[in-house]
């Protein structure tokens, strides 16, 4: 049966106070902020440092957990232009090719992730340039300063990397741009924090859930399994965060996939047994609801399949491969609205693809804060989580 979700509790402040112990909002709502501290913290460390100063042969980032997609864009950003490979691990064993003419960065928020940790490690023993970005006093930070590599704080307060992500990020989109990887120079994180602020404005717990986007949003994914669908590179970082966020936060268990490649998988639940037809297949006769159904005599209904579309802005030149993508994103909607999945869409404001994404990321941030906060959990304490740490801890 499905979860059901109360409107009016979202617009109480003293429940979702109560509901959310740890302040996982207002974390959200410091995103910008982060930007502009973490500016500062870089500049403070020496970004310009980084490498010595010179392109480096490759460049590897290591990063998992909640920092993970630190990773997955800036391997968005260096795609269309960088002159050298960018490479992810979230692990060792770091390749053997990596040498003294690559750089590596590896991030954590507290310093003491494992996996970053050892590649960071490793990385250092090859004679690697070396950023790192986490806690100041940190295993991290010691294994940096002993490689005579970058170390950027991530300053105080940063308690969750889902909350902290642009404090991680920060510093390895300015070290990309300083070293010619990427174009993201100081005016276009400046924007994107104010592109975070105004989010964090519009989405502000004491906003009402009709005109809050992302209370609606919430309100809209409530009650369904969501698979969340990009529409091209952007959007396919922006929807891997975001079934992350509906995971974590929200314990709701989301798919993410990316136009064009994952069209049909996405499409092939449509006929599944969470869609009107209830896995009798596309041609099948919808069931008609139940007007006499009582939600709390009853129980609640079956979830059903909900589909959070992540659009792009329009582009200022429409390309033929974009035009491919807007006619395979309309085939995708038609195909759910026909199949009566339950669709949300999310459309990106215009601007640097840096900023774009800003964007996206904040309102379903706070959207998936919001329908943990709406289902009664408390979106920074996990039970379960407790325990697996509590079975696996040396």
């Amino acid at each position: 049966m499905a979860p059901m979700l109360d409107e009016a509790l979202l617009n109480d402040p003293d429940y979702i106070a109560e509901h959310d112990s740890r302040g996982t909002l207002m974390a959200l709502a410091t995103a910008g902020a982060q930007v502009r501290q973490a500016v500062t913290l870089s500049r403070e460390a020496g970004i310009e440092r980084v490498a010595g100063g010179d392109r480096p042969r490759s460049l590897l980032v290591a990063s998992l957990g909640g920092s993970a997609v630190v990773a997955d864009v800036l391997e968005l950003l260096a795609e269309p232009r960088s002159p050298v490979p960018v490479t992810v691990r979230h692990n060792l064993p770091l390749p053997g090719w990596v040498g003294p003419l690559d750089l590596v960065v590896a991030v954590s928020l507290s310093g003491r992730a494992p996996g970053p940790l050892a590649v960071a490690a490793e990385a250092a023993r090859r004679g690697a340039s070396l950023l790192t970005v986490g806690a100041a006093d940190s295993p991290l930070a010691e294994v940096c300063a002993r490689a005579r590599g970058v170390h950027i704080d991530v300053g105080r307060g940063r308690t969750s990397s889902r909350t902290a992500l642009w404090s991680l990020l920060t510093p390895v989109i300015m070290a990309a741009d300083a070293l010619g990887l990427i174009e993201a120079g100081e005016s276009v994180l400046s924007d994107a924090a104010d592109r975070l602020d105004l989010h964090a404005d519009a989405c502000r717990p004491r906003s009402e859930s009709f005109v809050n986007p992302a209370k609606i949003l919430a309100i809209q994914l409530a009650e369904t399994i969501p698979v969340v669908l990009g529409d091209g590179p952007l959007n396919g970082v922006a929807a891997g965060r975001a079934a992350s966020m509906l995971a974590r936060p929200a314990r709701i268990p989301a798919t993410a996939g990316e136009l064009p490649d994952a069209a049909s998988q996405i499409v092939a639940c449509f006929d599944g047994p969470f869609t009107a037809g209830g896995g009798r297949g596309a041609g099948a006769r919808r069931a008609a609801p139940d007007i006499f159904a009582d939600p709390f005599l009853d129980g609640p209904a079956q979830p059903r399949l909900g589909l959070l579309l992540l659009r792009d802005a329009p582009p200022v030149t429409i390309t033929r491969a974009r035009e491919d993508i807007e006619a395979l994103t309309d085939a995708v909607l038609q195909t759910a609205h026909d199949a009566g999945v339950r669709v949300s869409t999310v459309t990106a404001e215009p601007g640097h693809p840096l900023v774009r994404l800003a964007g996206q990321v904040a309102q379903t941030d706070f959207a998936a804060t919001y329908l943990a906060i709406g289902l009664g959990l408390d979106p920074a304490i996990s039970p379960h989580v407790a325990d697996l740490r509590d079975r696996t801890r040396d």
